[in-house]
């Protein structure tokens, strides 16, 4: 017991992150099924064949190339905006600044379906035609939220005598920016923009609402679970797994060689 007691917190970690991964471990498992029916729901036989061709499926690839797109245009769009949105949270004082920076936590409190059906409403109202540019414009504003929050978290514990050094030694203010302030920046921006790349990446409420005829690749998914899930949807989300392990895994062993390095 009293083993169990010191072990308590680690138990329970271990047990919440297993709860965490039991899913993708399923995905995993049922991308090498070779189902008789059309679900990929009950284990039937080991095959390699959708891993030879991931794309067999039709407009698999398409809409996930589709959804990366996107993705990443979003992700740009809102890391370029929020990061100048945090520096002017934090560094200027002006009017109404209290109620700005309390209206960029509304997108992350308020439920997708309402701000779903807000823009909706804004590009039907608008005559915008529903498509690739809509998706791209929600994207943009919702996962604009999540990046000035991080990027304000850093800019907040910034030393701002490093710039003022910066500053004495004759560098100017584009120099200072880019040699000292950027860098130290750069953590939180990566989150915010990784944190950016996911949530559009996996949105599917808002874009179902605003898409129109275009196809996403959760659409796709949602789409496909009506008439039957093909196991190349499996090897996708596995293949996608293992990049987002491989960049967390990059992350800390380029972390670990600058802390050693400032050692």
């Amino acid at each position: 017991m009293s083993w169990l007691r010191r072990n308590l917190v680690v138990i329970a970690g271990l047990i919440t992150l297993a709860f965490l991964i039991l899913p993708n471990l399923v995905v995993l498992v049922f991308s090498f099924n070779k189902p008789k029916g059309r679900f990929n729901y009950a284990w039937q036989e080991f095959s390699l064949d959708a891993w030879r061709d991931p794309c067999g499926v039709a407009d698999l690839c398409g809409s996930l190339a589709l959804s990366l797109q996107i993705a990443a245009w979003a992700t740009l769009g809102a890391t370029v905006l929020g990061v100048m949105v945090a520096f002017a949270l934090v560094r200027y004082r002006f009017r109404a600044r209290s109620t700005v920076s309390a209206l960029i936590f509304l997108p992350m409190a308020m439920p997708e379906v309402v701000m779903a059906a807000s823009l909706l409403t804004l590009f039907l109202n608008m005559g915008v035609q529903l498509g690739f540019w809509t998706i791209l414009i929600a994207h943009i504003m919702f996962c604009l939220s999540f990046v000035v929050t991080a990027v304000k978290a850093r800019v907040m514990s910034m030393d701002p005598r490093l710039e003022q050094a910066a500053q004495d030694l004759y560098a100017g203010p584009v120099q200072t920016f880019l040699r000292v302030t950027l860098p130290i920046a750069a953590p939180g921006i990566a989150a915010g923009a990784l944190l950016a790349f996911a949530l559009s990446f996996d949105d599917f409420i808002i874009t179902n609402f605003n898409a129109g005829s275009t196809v996403t690749f959760p659409m796709y998914v949602w789409g496909s679970a009506q008439r039957g899930t093909p196991v190349q949807i499996n090897v996708i989300g596995t293949a996608m797994f293992a990049v987002a392990i491989l960049l967390v895994l990059a992350g800390m062993l380029i972390g670990n060689r600058r802390k050693k390095q400032g050692r």
